[in-house]
């Protein structure tokens, strides 16, 4: 029996499309298998205490084993633990290994998935700081704003009102000033206008020997002085001439 020209064609397109279909389908599996690369590994702080998480994204949810095993110089020094992650999703699950790992401390970490991965992941290295109390603590400046301000201006008024009850308590040494006993009865000089200077204009004879009639009394003193001498002068010659 021959096959017509036509059916031949027809035959091979229909194989190509199932080859082809193969194909993707291969490629598209295979990038969705489970792999090592859907793995991943840190060491962190919990609190103060070091633990290392391990987390899968696989998002076939292919049942793995992890494996945590402290290294010393290349060889396994102990085994940390063991932990089973199952039904993962793209968003990732992750297991948790209590270690409280040193600085710098090297761990290798296997994961088995039967048919899919039997391998280790790269060697994790611990921080270089140890996981402490102190990076866990939040300040203690957290308390809402404005609160320590407040406290700080109760505390300085406390402060004052304690210094102020204190201040009255003592009695008082400097209400009262004590006069003196050798200034009592004096009179400060000027206290009254005895003393006072006199106005300017105001001076009299007392105060300054002269007022301004000095030189009309001067010139009269003097003529009259003339006048006497005159007369005397006069009386003596007539006395002579009679005795003659």
């Amino acid at each position: 029996m021959s096959i017509s020209p036509r059916s031949a064609r027809t035959s091979r397109s229909i194989g190509v499309a199932f080859a082809s279909a193969a194909l993707v389908l291969g490629v598209a599996g295979n990038a969705m298998a489970c792999s090592i690369k859907d793995f991943s590994a840190v060491a962190e702080c919990d609190g103060d205490k070091g633990v290392i998480r391990v987390t899968d994204v696989d998002p076939l949810g292919v049942k793995a084993e992890i494996t945590v095993y402290l290294e010393n110089n290349g060889a396994d020094l102990r085994m940390v633990g063991s932990r089973t992650i199952e039904d993962s999703t793209a968003k990732g699950v992750t297991v948790t290994f209590d270690e409280d790992w040193e600085p710098n401390a090297e761990y290798r970490i296997h994961v088995e998935a039967k048919g899919y991965v039997d391998e280790d992941l790269p060697i994790l290295v611990a921080p270089a700081d140890a996981c402490t109390a102190e990076a866990i603590t939040p300040p203690a400046a957290s308390k809402a704003p404005g609160k320590s301000a407040n406290n700080n201006k109760d505390k300085g008024k406390d402060k004052e009102e304690k210094e102020k009850g204190q201040d009255e308590s003592e009695p008082s040494q400097t209400k009262t000033s004590p006069t003196p006993s050798g200034s009592e009865g004096t009179v400060p000089a000027g206290a009254n206008g005895d003393n006072a200077p006199s106005p300017e204009g105001d001076s009299n004879l007392a105060e300054t020997g002269g007022d301004s009639n000095t030189g009309t009394i001067a010139a009269a003193a003097a003529a009259l002085v003339a006048l006497g001498a005159g007369a005397v002068y006069y009386s003596m010659r007539r006395r002579g001439a009679s005795t003659r």
